[in-house]
């Protein structure tokens, strides 16, 4: 699987054909100390200023070394695929192969960072309903007012969270009418062309 770069990234990484290894090193050290760290501005003017080059050509460099690196864990992609997606962007042999090595040396750290950054979804654990019908008050005494009171618990990291909702009949039709079709969307063909794209 080949990594797909837009022209915007292929545009940043152009400035990376045309330096020495040493300095790609470097670039390639700063983007990966910059995924696991974060960012830091110091380090594109003192770049800049070292090449006597504008800060953000240094800094798009940097970015799209960040993001090649950062898809690339992502997918997992093998020591192949990850050369094949260098050919695309017409690196010299020299630069492919220091490129790759950083790659290969902080893959898995890289990816260790990745599922940290993963937010934690609730997970559906239970669902309890009571359905409350006021059948009459002082003012209306033929009225009726149907209720559906509904406790979803969820769970989040082993935590339980409850949560109350309490919502009219009405409502709560078109909200599952809503739950269904995207159940169908999410069965359909274009829906699974995408999904099969994204593993």
């Amino acid at each position: 699987m080949l990594i797909f770069l837009n022209e915007d990234n292929k545009n940043h990484l152009l400035f990376l054909k045309d330096i020495e290894t040493e300095v790609l090193a470097e670039f390639c050290r700063i983007s990966i100390a910059f995924l696991i760290e974060g960012p830091n501005s110091k380090i594109y003017h003192n770049a800049a200023q070292k090449l006597e080059t504008d800060v953000s050509i240094v800094q798009h460099g940097v970015e799209g070394l960040m993001h090649l690196f950062t898809e690339g864990a992502k997918h997992a992609l093998s020591e192949q695929d990850f050369s094949e997606t260098l050919l695309t962007v017409d690196f010299s042999e020299p630069t492919q192969r220091e490129i790759l090595g950083h790659y290969l040396k902080n893959v898995t750290e890289l990816r260790s960072v990745l599922t940290r950054m993963v937010t934690d979804v609730p997970q559906y654990k239970s669902l309890e309903w009571r359905c409350d019908v006021q059948v009459a008050s002082r003012s209306l005494r033929h009225q009726i007012i149907p209720l559906v009171t509904l406790k979803l618990v969820t769970e989040v990291n082993g935590q339980e969270k409850p949560l109350l909702l309490q919502t009219d009949p009405t409502n709560l039709v078109h909200l599952t009418d809503v739950l269904h079709q995207a159940l169908r969307d999410v069965k359909s063909q274009h829906c699974r062309r995408i999904q099969r794209q994204i593993k």
